[in-house]
């Protein structure tokens, strides 16, 4: 029973690794590595939060097929990229570009994480500095202690 359970469990383990079908493999292991790189970096438009050489939905298996026909016309890895980011968009790839709106996602979440922080800093700056007491001076204290003094006569009732 336990030899059935882990055999399930590496079964389970292995299941990206069928997802790239022996046919849609390369001959040549160069190309086929190649292959391999450029699919990893790929998202998985059914999946979304996996790579199309990980998954095994149809699209993912598409996607596969066509960047192994494009390295296969002689196209360089940027090409790939650039075509299938041409087809389906930024969203294509894992990791975003770092120009344009790639830039933008990648400069703004430090920016306005450094913004709250110097707005926190500020703020906290202020309350420190401003929260300290003033001290009365010696004549402030005498006119105090003498309104004190004039409310301490009998209750009026």
């Amino acid at each position: 029973m336990r030899l059935l359970a882990l055999f399930a469990l590496l079964l389970s383990l292995a299941g990206p690794a069928f997802a790239v079908d022996p046919s849609e493999r390369l001959a040549d292991p160069a190309l086929e590595g190649r292959a391999r790189l450029i699919s990893e970096e790929l998202r998985c438009l059914v999946c979304q939060n996996q790579s199309i050489d990980a998954s095994d939905a149809q699209l993912a298996k598409d996607l596969r097929v066509l960047v192994r026909e494009r390295i296969a016309a002689g196209d360089s890895d940027d090409a790939v990229r650039d075509f299938l980011v041409a087809r389906y968009g930024e969203f294509v790839l894992l990791r975003p570009r770092t120009h344009g709106v790639g830039l933008l996602l990648w400069v703004l979440p430090p920016s306005l994480l450094l913004l709250a922080a110097g707005g926190l800093f500020v703020a906290f700056r202020r309350r420190t500095v401003s929260s300290g007491a003033e001290r009365l001076s010696p004549e402030e204290e005498a006119a105090l202690t003498a309104l004190a003094h004039e409310d301490d006569g009998p209750p009026n009732i």
